[in-house]
This record gives C-alpha cells, structure tokens and sequence, in this order.
C-alpha cells in the first residue's frame, strides 16, 4: 500500500481560450529547492514530472489551475525467498 505524500506546488495557470490553452508561471526557486528528489536524468539532460490540475474554484487573482511535481514512483517489488529451495525432495 503507498503511502500518501504531501503535493508539492510551483507554480499557478490561466485558462484561455475556451480551455484550449493553460498559461502557466512556474516557480523556479520552489521546484529546485523543494522538487529535488523528483528531478532525473535521461540522455544527459535533467526532467522533472509536473500536473496541471484545474482548481475547483477561480482565486482572486484569476488562477484557474494549479501545476504541483508528480511525485509518483512505482513501489518496490519484494522479492520473496523460498526457504524450501534447499530441500532434497
């Protein structure tokens, strides 16, 4: 079972055109110092996961979406030992 993590927002949006386009400002300060367990590396280059989540309500400065880290990662496998390998039978 996961465990529930807490979000961690950087940054804010604005719906646009009749929701075909979400303008978003994006905290760079808060994703490098809060986001850095969640930035990796592929191809020599450096990628962070992020979502953007329409807000259940417009904020009073016009915000209609919020942008948080996607903090999912796929939970360890166990590996289970079968203590009876050993038997001769």
């Amino acid at each position: 079972m996961s465990e529930t993590k807490e979000k961690i927002y950087v940054g804010s949006g604005i719906e646009k055109f009749d929701g075909n386009l979400i303008q978003q400002t994006i905290c760079l300060s808060d994703l490098r110092d809060n986001a850095k367990d969640h930035i990796f590396k592929y191809d020599g280059k450096e990628y962070v996961k992020l979502k953007t989540v329409k807000k259940r309500e417009v904020d009073q400065y016009g915000k209609t979406h919020y942008v948080e880290v996607d903090t999912w990662k796929p939970e360890q496998k166990k590996q289970v030992v079968n203590q009876d390998d050993d038997l001769p039978f």
